[in-house]
């Protein structure tokens, strides 16, 4: 069963593209070069509370965001910061934690 791979970001975000190539570089790596990845804008404050968009880009793996998100994370058209493993703050999630994601989500669908 193939993963459902998605970016969601807005308008306003200037790593949206890096977020994409990032993930399109680890799922390659993984041997999922077949599969899509769906990029969804978020237009309105509204449709970011719906989608549970805590800021631009995110990540999602089956729907899944490939970071953790504090439950007091606030929704909304914003740029989205990470934390990256070595401890340093980026505007895209760390390449070891999209690629954890997936395998993870690998792992969980061949059972």
């Amino acid at each position: 069963m193939p993963l459902t791979l998605e970016v969601l970001w807005w308008e306003g975000c200037p790593s949206t593209q890096k977020a994409v190539a990032d993930l399109r570089a680890a799922a390659d790596e993984l041997g999922l070069q077949e599969t899509e990845i769906a990029l969804r804008e978020i237009r309105s404050e509204a449709e970011a509370a719906t989608a549970g968009f805590v800021g631009s880009p995110t990540i999602r793996v089956d729907g899944v965001d490939v970071s953790d998100v504090p439950d007091a994370e606030p929704m909304g058209l914003t740029c989205r910061v990470y934390r990256r493993r070595d401890g340093r703050i980026s505007p895209t999630p760390d390449p070891d934690d999209v690629r954890a994601a997936l395998r993870a989500r690998l792992e969980e669908t061949t059972r």
